[in-house]
């Protein structure tokens, strides 16, 4: 597959909903996680990220306009052991608490479908990444509608071992803006990593659209001792 231009993916599209990006830099030393959140709403917008434990979660930047939580407020990051999950939606705990029985993240998806919210159906993508070992591997997972009939759920996972330096993997939810929102198609995009926090944490905000971007999560994990970097910006402060 060719490389995209990350922020030409981003800046060509007004509302590609939430999104994940994993990779490594081009050194080969750090894993890398990326997540973005949108809004149109006003309850969307309402929202910040905020550090919770080593992970982080979404919570209301002013509680009095808070009106629905349910699909909102949730730990798009958490850390298991030797393992990172990001996901854009409360599925987050449900495959911690899978892997945390040993089950695998495949597995531990296998109870859950896509959003509920009538008639975007909106996907749940997941991602996780394992570091053990001085080695490094991640996977990505989609649950979306079938071609916006609930009646059905399509499943994929796709999984990278030993993903190449410089190299990521982007997902997101929908594929433009629509009435309806249109489901993201096709695999993971590959892109380019760049090899400062910095300098991917400012790639990835100044290309989101600037009315609907809402808040940025970047983390770079030493592949060799596990420590770790984070970014979160929030366009509300």
């Amino acid at each position: 597959m060719e490389m995209l231009s990350l922020a030409r993916e981003l800046k060509g599209n007004s509302y590609p909903g939430r999104g994940i990006v994993i990779g490594k830099t081009s050194d080969g030393t750090k894993a890398v996680a990326v997540y973005f959140i949108m809004g149109r709403s006003e309850n969307s917008r309402n929202r910040i990220f905020v550090e919770d434990g080593e992970g982080i979660r979404t919570q209301a930047f002013d509680e009095s306009k808070l009106t629905d939580p349910s699909l909102i407020i949730y730990a798009p990051v958490k850390v298991l052991g030797n393992k990172t999950i990001v996901t854009n939606g409360d599925q987050t705990s449900t495959i911690y608490d899978g892997m945390d029985r040993q089950l695998t993240f495949e597995q531990s998806l296998r109870c859950r479908e896509f959003e509920p919210d009538e008639p975007n159906y909106t996907p749940r993508i997941s991602g996780i990444m394992h570091i053990e070992n001085g080695s490094y591997n991640y996977a990505l997972s989609i649950l979306k509608s079938n071609n916006g009939n609930p009646d059905s759920c399509c499943r994929y996972t796709f999984a990278y071992e030993n993903p190449l330096p410089g190299e990521g993997r982007f997902i997101h939810t929908y594929m433009h803006d629509g009435k309806p929102l249109p489901s993201f198609e096709g695999e993971p995009k590959p892109v380019k990593i760049q090899d400062d926090i910095d300098e991917m944490a400012e790639l990835v905000w100044s290309n989101l659209n600037r009315d609907n971007k809402v808040s940025l999560f970047v983390r770079y994990i030493d592949i060799a001792s596990g420590t770790y970097e984070t970014r979160i910006i929030n366009k509300n402060q």
